[in-house]
């Protein structure tokens, strides 16, 4: 399964495959429902154990650092049986194909698709 990497991405490459198998284990573990609103701004519906706000908030702050065109918000909600965070993730226009990229993923590995 490809994944577009843009050039902005300031992380190294060899640290690259570690950073997407962290988000495939995110996607594959939590991922209840991805939406994308439109072409800059998608929102993911996760589900999990107690934790799991604070796991989501470390990825998307350690993406935002290499891929700063990035802007994550994530937002917990009440459950009583563990965790669920709404993610809502937003770009600029020029790079809305890595955005299509990220969801498609998501909903892939998640088996939303």
């Amino acid at each position: 399964m490809s994944f577009v990497v843009p050039d902005a991405c300031t992380l190294p490459t060899a640290e690259r495959p570690f950073r997407l198998a962290e988000f495939d284990e995110l996607f594959a573990t939590a991922v209840r429902d991805v939406e994308q609103a439109d072409a800059t701004h998608a929102r993911l519906n996760l589900a999990g154990p107690e934790g799991l706000a604070t796991k989501v908030r470390d990825l998307t702050a350690r993406e935002t650092e290499c891929c700063s065109f990035f802007t994550f918000t994530t937002t917990p909600q009440y459950a009583p049986d563990g965790e669920i965070v709404v993610l809502d993730i937003e770009v600029p226009a020029a790079h809305a194909d890595v955005l299509t990229s990220l969801t498609q993923r998501a909903s892939a590995v998640s088996g939303q698709s």
